[in-house]
């Protein structure tokens, strides 16, 4: 009798293992950027079919999407952090247009050295990042103003430094912007009967070692841990004896650090500074955060799910763009009901958590 009944009992063990892990998942963090993903894969995968004609899924295609979205990867990534902390930062694309300005206009007019104004565009991007959250973590003022001064501010400091549009040429800055890593596999032949070799510049690569950097610092750090904490509940973070002030003038400080970077790579997919370049950036990267998992009432969110949330509005813009007969305004349209859908979502996922609780 025993004999019988020993193996069924194993295995009612292992499916309710198996269900539980199943349940974890769908009510756990990981859900979010789990229905990311399959969206990513779903808009990506009918482009492939629908515009097989015209190398949508090459990986020259690709690349593409990276290529021209470098700084944009970055800037998502440091919103993700801030939004996870409970805060948001709505300065970051009038930085960037600042940052590229600060390049066009000290190389080009001054003859500064390329890998100084890096430099001074660094520590710029710092003291931008600290001085903010100072006012945001000791002062007690709202993210929003804040931030919101912090826009006009930069946009105000660009105008300043030059109203007028201007193009890099600097040699070692043009370098840079130009460098390819080229792969030997993986390209078309066009029409006019040359072969398409993939490439992805520098500042990809760039990219990528920054959200990794990120990432590690946000999953795998004391650090990181107390992030998600202050944004869960600022609260509870007090009783656990976490330094809430000084987590959140860090989180600030690293974000500017990442503006001040992810200016630099969009300066180097731009090559020039105007005082209308970066409009909206900001509003990008929150998109690309909330459709990568994160929510904006804090403590929940995935550096990889801003990449993903990023490349969902890349695959958007470039589904429009090889139609060929849609405005481009269809993909701020289709963005602004898939972040809608999101949000949504979040609030029923937010409800979960509470009836869990």
């Amino acid at each position: 009798m025993s004999t019988e009944v020993t193996p069924i009992v194993r295995n009612d063990s292992f499916l309710m293992r198996l269900w539980r892990r199943v349940r974890s998942k769908f009510y756990g963090n990981n859900f979010l950027v789990l229905i990311t993903v399959a969206l990513f894969i779903g808009i990506y995968g009918a482009g492939c079919v629908i515009y097989q004609n015209k190398n949508f899924a090459s990986l020259n295609s690709f690349f593409d999407m990276l290529n021209s979205n470098p700084g944009l990867i970055v800037i998502a990534a440091g919103m993700t952090m801030v939004l996870i902390s409970g805060g948001i930062d709505i300065s970051v694309g009038s930085q960037v247009a600042m940052y590229c300005m600060m390049f066009a206009f000290y190389m080009e007019k001054q003859g500064a050295n390329c890998y100084v104004m890096i430099t001074v565009v660094m520590i710029t991007g710092i003291v931008f990042g600290l001085f903010q959250g100072i006012l945001v973590a000791y002062f007690r003022i709202q993210p929003f103003i804040v931030t919101l001064a912090g826009l006009f501010f930069a946009r105000g400091m660009t105008a300043i430094i030059s109203p007028q549009t201007i193009d890099i040429t600097n040699k070692d800055f043009m370098a840079l912007a130009l460098f390819k890593i080229k792969f030997p596999f993986g390209g078309y032949t066009n029409a006019a009967g040359v072969y398409q070799e993939p490439f992805i510049y520098l500042s990809v690569v760039l990219a990528f070692a920054a959200l990794i950097i990120v990432w590690i610092v946000m999953s795998w750090t004391k650090f990181g841990r107390n992030v998600y904490a202050v944004g869960g509940s600022e609260q509870s973070a007090l009783l656990m004896g976490l330094n809430v002030r000084r987590t959140k003038l860090i989180v600030y400080t690293f974000n500017g650090l990442l503006a001040a970077f992810g200016g630099f790579l969009f300066c180097l997919f731009s090559t020039g500074g105007a005082v209308e370049k970066a409009q909206a950036f900001e509003m990008q990267a929150i998109a690309g955060s909330v459709i990568g998992g994160t929510l904006l009432t804090g403590g929940v969110g995935s550096v990889p799910g801003s990449l993903i949330g990023v490349l969902v509005q890349t695959t958007i813009t470039k589904f429009i763009n090889f139609n060929g007969t849609l405005a481009n305004g269809w993909s701020s349209v289709i963005l602004a009901a898939i972040m809608s859908f999101f949000i949504i979502l979040q609030s029923v996922f937010a409800y979960v958590r509470r009836k869990r609780a």
